[in-house]
């Protein structure tokens, strides 16, 4: 296992100076075997997204760590080459054009961002390279974007959005405000919770949106405030939900309004903190604190503590476990290496990686799985990792999907 960082230009994994720089033994380079099975993971690990991203790549390491420990494929190991995207489309394609081309890499896994993924799905699609996104799309679900080689191990904005929406809007009151990241992932966050909040009669009185990165939301507080709103949906992600809930509380929204948030991180909860969180409800696709019901969860939990100096994992740093876990796990079903074989047999698998059963839908290659509800807490905390309350899991079901005809597959 080692990950590749020689020429600057090829944006590979910086970890001078940053907080991804938990032990030594995380980024020891090793000089790759011949005949390893090379994964490609393109992630961006500078911009607003970057604290998601490296936790991403710990837990992908500790995947292709396990995997190794266990023998392989046959006593062939498995490498993971990490590339940053800058969270930028252009920068995603050219790094991912590169893993193929100059790395030779086998698979694709990664991705933060509903634009790169689907720059990389281009990519990986025409050279016929097995890609599993883990980030949120409605877009990469769509028969435009599927094929053979296409895989969406992360929740989409449908599914998200439709959780949170089905347990606050019926608690909180019909008039909703959307503040929104002016990009696909925000926009198909809204377009969620609209769909999910016809059932209940919702009302939406302004859909606002900013640009990707903004620091100051300062212009859009008083007209949020006017329209007195009984539901704000901070439909933004990263270091931008961060900024927008800080700013939100310290205006003074929560006296009037219930905040809530259709991805709710713990990365993001650590970094903006207790008082500015408190209260939001949002959506996850893992929280650590399911260790006490599922043991898949205790035991990733304590695999990840065990690596990374008792730290825990966090929701996306889950999903670079998963995403490898089952690529490889797909390795050794095939008992192959190609990009089709592996992705026959990736399509058939149904999995436990970390909390609870999954599989991958037929037509579009959705990991049908759990959505967890969880409202930030800031009293009653046993440690700095305990900031949410669970408050609901919503099963694996088909049904909370967009179905394969309204995506554009054919019966």
């Amino acid at each position: 296992m080692s990950t590749t960082l020689n020429n600057p230009r090829r944006r590979s994994l910086i970890i001078a100076g940053t907080a991804l720089a938990t032990g030594p033994a995380l980024f020891h380079i090793a000089r790759a075997q011949a005949g390893a099975i090379r994964i490609g993971f393109p992630t961006p690990l500078t911009g607003p997204f970057s604290a998601e991203a490296q936790d991403q790549v710990r837990a992908a390491q500790l995947a292709v760590k396990e995997w190794n420990a266990a023998g392989g494929h046959k006593g062939q190991m498995a490498e993971l080459i990490v590339r940053d995207t800058k969270l930028n489309p252009g920068e995603a394609a050219t790094r991912t054009l590169e893993l193929i081309e100059k790395d030779k890499v086998n698979f694709i896994v990664g991705s933060l961002s509903a634009a790169t993924q689907l720059s990389i799905n281009a990519i990986t699609r025409e050279r016929k390279v097995l890609f599993n996104s883990i980030s949120q799309s409605d877009t990469i679900n769509e028969a435009k974007e599927a094929g053979t080689y296409t895989f969406h191990e992360a929740l989409n904005p449908h599914m998200t959005a439709g959780a949170v929406a089905r347990y606050a809007f019926p608690k909180f009151g019909k008039k909703v405000v959307y503040l929104t990241a002016d990009y696909a992932y925000g926009h198909e966050m809204v377009r969620g919770f609209q769909r999910a909040g016809e059932a209940f009669g919702m009302q939406t009185l302004a859909d606002i949106r900013h640009p990707l990165g903004t620091a100051d939301y300062s212009a859009f507080l008083p007209r949020i405030q006017a329209l007195k709103p009984d539901i704000l949906v901070l439909c933004n992600f990263g270091r931008d939900l961060v900024n927008s809930a800080k700013q939100a509380t310290d205006f003074g929204i929560k006296q009037t309004t219930r905040i809530i948030t259709p991805v709710l991180l713990y990365t993001a909860r650590q970094a903006g903190g207790a008082d500015a969180f408190e209260g939001i409800i949002g959506g996850t696709s893992y929280y650590w604190g399911l260790e006490d019901r599922i043991p898949s969860a205790k035991k990733f939990n304590d695999a990840f503590r065990a690596a990374y100096a008792g730290a825990v994992p966090s929701d996306y740093g889950a999903l670079g476990y998963a995403g490898i876990k089952s690529v490889l796990q797909a390795v050794n079903d095939a008992n192959a290496t190609d990009s089709t074989a592996v992705a026959m047999a990736l399509a058939r698998l149904k999995y436990d990686w970390y909390k609870g059963p999954q599989f991958y839908r037929a037509c579009d290659h959705q990991s049908v799985q759990s959505v967890i509800v969880v409202e930030s807490k800031s009293k009653g905390m046993k440690d700095k990792n305990d900031v949410f309350n669970v408050l609901e899991v919503e099963a694996p079901n088909e049904a909370n999907l967009r179905s394969c005809a309204e995506l554009g597959f054919k019966a």
